[in-house]
């Protein structure tokens, strides 16, 4: 069993944290048929500990699952789609966001 809920009411993927009340988030939207991953938040205190990488694999894996693809807008998700090309079946296209990282 996954450890990703999907809560399509608020547009995101959820990640609960061991231990707290908190969740680390991947935003979407829906595009037809495919998942747009719009934007990743892991809340500070738990910055570098691997949490949006574990949410980042959850995510690829709850898409794949589904049939779905994938968009990628996040910066966060397009590295780490970069560094796991594994993925490629899912991953239907990058768009830019405008963000300046």
């Amino acid at each position: 069993m996954t450890e990703i809920e999907d809560n399509p009411a608020e547009g995101r993927f959820e990640l609960a944290i061991d231990g707290s009340q908190d969740i680390a988030a991947a935003y979407y939207r829906l595009k037809g048929d495919r998942i747009v991953l719009t934007h990743t938040i892991v809340p500070d205190r738990y910055s570098g500990q691997g949490i949006a990488s574990r949410l980042a694999r959850g995510v690829f894996d709850e898409i794949r699952a589904t049939g779905r693809k994938a968009i990628l807008r996040c910066p966060f998700m397009t590295a780490f789609y970069a560094r796991h090309p594994e993925y490629s079946d899912i991953v239907d296209g990058l768009e830019d966001s405008g963000e300046v990282a």
